[in-house]
């Protein structure tokens, strides 16, 4: 046997012990998850079906990747020109 198999082997022991160790604080703990997340506002509405359903997160999705673009656009412009300005006016050569 190699060692990434006796890691798994012990990995997965280790695993099912905590597991059976501390079984009832799992499951209330995943209990409690549920009943949260059923108090959550999601961004659809339950009652729409199809696309129609994820509207505004779509929405949103396409504001996030737009902005995170124009963001990257912006800091990479203004390296640029803050990289050649400063080339320039400290006389230094700049690398290609």
């Amino acid at each position: 046997m190699n060692f990434w198999n006796i890691t798994f082997a012990v990995l997965a022991v280790l695993c099912l012990y905590y597991f059976f160790r501390f079984r009832p604080q799992i499951f209330k703990f995943v209990g409690e998850v549920r009943v949260e997340l059923d108090k959550c506002s999601w961004p659809w509405d339950p009652n729409l079906t199809g696309f129609k359903k994820y509207k505004e997160l779509r929405d949103s999705t396409v504001v996030v990747i737009l902005s995170v673009v124009m963001l990257a656009g912006f800091v990479t412009s203004a390296d640029w020109i803050l990289t050649h300005l400063v080339g320039f006016l400290t006389g230094t050569a700049l690398l290609k």
